[in-house]
């Protein structure tokens, strides 16, 4: 057998052997649930930029945008700016590779590949930050809520121009607004490529966790992912490019970095 074949196997099957080990999952979702007390994700930069995620979750993104070579990235939520630098470098990294492998001479202020953020806040600190960054050629940002009409026109204006959409959303937490992006940006995903609503976890956490929050168990990015789901299966869809809407829970990528703030939050369209 080939033998990086036979390594995938063997990774295939590591991955399986953690989905069907309930007890590791288990203790996983108590370190995940600590690591919040601690509040351990402010605790990680991307090329300089606080991102404020798990660090698995960040493999994750490495992993899903090399795989799917999206060419624009629409993130709701910017806070300090660091997810967007860390899409912005991958986006950066496919058109190095892609210079290197067709020969041809690389240049980045010419590159079609973008990354779009919007924030109903965007502090003046951080979008300085932001736009001083070495990757600010590759990052637009709109100011305003996800979900206002306005903005969501804007985003679909400028998703027109592209072929390869993947999106994720990190904003307000409520089930209603994250219903409601799901609504308007989940059918910009381009087919094979993904759909992430972060931060799922808060329904499995105490509620304590959340008093000082408007969302909390029963009201957070993972009922909003159930229900929407359902309205998918029940009442269907159509994505923007005309077809058929339909995602799958992708438990592969949570079985394989086992810890994650965002379980039943990587949606692959199919």
């Amino acid at each position: 057998m080939n033998p990086s074949l036979q390594f995938r196997e063997r990774v295939a099957r590591n991955i399986e052997g953690l989905g069907q080990d309930k007890a590791f999952l288990g203790l996983s979702s108590v370190w995940v649930r600590e690591a919040i007390r601690h509040e351990y994700a402010q605790n990680f930069t991307w090329l300089g930029r606080p991102i404020i995620q798990v660090p698995q979750d960040v493999y994750a993104i490495q992993e899903l945008i090399w795989a799917c070579r999206p060419d624009l990235v629409i993130e709701t939520g910017i806070a300090h700016g660091g997810s967007l630098v860390m899409s912005a470098s991958m986006l950066a990294l496919l058109d190095y590779c892609d210079a290197v492998a067709t020969g041809t001479a690389l240049h980045p202020q010419h590159s079609a590949r973008k990354v779009l953020g919007i924030d109903i806040d965007i502090r003046a600190h951080n979008k300085a930050a932001i736009e001083e960054h070495p990757l600010s050629h590759k990052i637009q940002m709109l100011q305003g809520s996800s979900i206002e009409p306005s903005i969501v026109q804007q985003v679909k204006d400028i998703a027109r121009n592209y072929q390869r959409i993947m999106v994720f959303l990190d904003s307000n937490h409520t089930h209603d607004h994250v219903l409601e992006e799901l609504e308007q940006y989940a059918p910009l995903t381009s087919e094979g490529s993904y759909c992430v609503v972060w931060d799922t976890g808060v329904e499995d956490l105490p509620d304590q966790m959340c008093a000082d929050r408007p969302w909390g168990k029963g009201n957070n990015p993972k009922t909003a992912v159930w229900e929407y789901m359902r309205r998918l299966s029940e009442e269907g869809r159509t994505a923007a490019d005309g077809g058929r809407l339909k995602f799958e829970y992708d438990k592969t990528i949570e079985h394989k970095i086992v810890i994650t703030a965002s379980a039943d939050g990587f949606l692959r369209r199919v």
